[in-house]
């Protein structure tokens, strides 16, 4: 999960939550799952009509963690790992892509909304902590969790229907990529949204070399370099939601979409442009970037990361010496791998991406730094990572270019 560092502004934990569950939230799972079954028995019974709410049913006892409804003209995905911030795993990803694609072949389904359970997270990240007890041992997780998260990711960026995401709370890491590839994004004054993958080893994935290189100005490299966290409004400035509406509301907002008649983007579109322009909260407040986004666009222009960090020891500002000082923190490997990432995931597709960005997992669970990150991340929480290479100088490129190497038979297909 994400914490929060007394010595930073930054988030200091990182991008999965831990599975470890308490026995009551687990018989209350077993309780929920109970109730789930009992529920879609009675539909099959009843012959319960078109426009109920009713959850999907589920083969391995785990429905819980994921809630497959639908509702009215929508299809509706419902996060339900509150305890651990809606952290994404494969169980769920296994869930969420089939029905995704049924609801899109199904002509009474005619959007998609996706949200989380509780108020504090739509998604933290993914399960990370367990896939990296898998690459310890060997096991398939770490080919099976980011193949599968990836291919998700495309379905949801290539879905011929309107895709809603309501990102209530903290989305990091994999609640991103269920996210920002959709038609629409509604950030709430609760969103707080980062990308800090570079600080535990690994890059802003789950095609984060689409989306970031696109953002204004150098804003996409400086997001993902210093895992710089964006919160409420500001979600939206950036360019990475579409609407911005008040969490309180958000369930109005819903019945809303859900009682559309066959709608199409525009109609959705109307829908939430009604709810932003009723949403006052943060409307008079600048972009929290705005007065250094001249700052960021000259300081993170060089053509290299060891060209940014010249230019921020140049610079002697109080903005620059801040993150100066939080990419020295930084996986050296990540962060060069991260540059060039973006910089030619600016000129791809979302699927060429996909396919470089699995490429670059599986060289970090081949390497040193990712396993180094999640342990002083969240197994001993020092928070002091021993990187290995340890400084950008001896980050050469011919290791860099192996993160980029075809995987062959191995590769990503989309």
């Amino acid at each position: 999960m994400w914490l929060h560092s007394a010595r930073s502004s930054q988030p200091c934990c990182f991008y999965c939550c831990s599975t470890v569950m308490s026995a009551g939230v687990l018989g209350s799972r077993v309780r929920l799952a109970s109730l789930q079954r009992l529920h879609v028995l009675q539909a099959h019974l009843n012959g319960l009509p078109r426009g109920t709410s009713r959850p999907m049913s589920s083969q391995d006892g785990r429905e819980g963690e994921v809630l497959l409804q639908t509702s009215g003209c929508a299809g509706v995905i419902t996060l339900n790992r509150p305890k651990a911030l809606n952290a994404l795993n494969l169980s769920m990803i296994r869930k969420i892509f089939p029905q995704l694609k049924k609801w899109e072949q199904d002509d009474q389904t005619s959007i998609v909304i996706i949200k989380g359970v509780g108020d504090k997270a739509f998604c933290a990240g993914g399960d990370i902590r367990a896939v990296a007890d898998a690459g310890k041992a060997g096991g398939s997780l770490i080919q099976d969790f980011f193949r599968e998260e990836y291919i998700l990711n495309n379905a949801i960026g290539t879905l011929q229907k309107p895709y809603v995401a309501l990102i209530d709370g903290i989305t990091m890491g994999g609640g991103v990529g269920l996210s920002v590839h959709g038609h629409f994004r509604v950030a709430t004054e609760k969103t707080l949204f980062a990308m800090p993958e570079t600080g535990i080893g690994l890059f802003p994935d789950v095609g984060g070399g689409f989306f970031l290189p696109r953002l204004r100005g150098k804003l996409g490299l400086f997001l993902a370099l210093t895992g710089f966290r964006l919160k409420g409004r500001d979600v939206q400035l950036a360019g990475l939601a579409t609407h911005f509406v008040e969490s309180q509301k958000l369930a109005a907002l819903e019945r809303d979409l859900v009682q559309l008649k066959c709608p199409s983007q525009k109609d959705v579109a109307g829908v939430l442009d009604a709810y932003q322009a009723q949403s006052c909260t943060g409307r008079e407040q600048p972009f929290a970037l705005e007065g250094h986004m001249q700052d960021v666009d000259r300081l993170f222009s060089g053509s290299s990361v060891e060209g940014i960090v010249c230019q921020l020891e140049a610079e002697r500002s109080p903005f620059a010496e801040k993150q100066l000082q939080t990419l020295k923190r930084m996986s050296p490997t990540s962060m060069k791998v991260t540059f060039r990432q973006l910089a030619s995931g600016a000129s791809m597709s979302l699927q060429e991406v996909l396919v470089m960005e699995y490429r670059l997992c599986q060289a970090c669970m081949r390497g040193h730094d990712f396993y180094e990150g999640v342990r002083a991340v969240l197994i001993d929480k020092d928070q002091r990572p021993k990187w290995q290479p340890a400084s950008l100088d001896q980050v050469t490129d011919e290791m860099v270019d192996g993160y980029f190497q075809s995987l062959g038979s191995g590769d990503l297909h989309l």
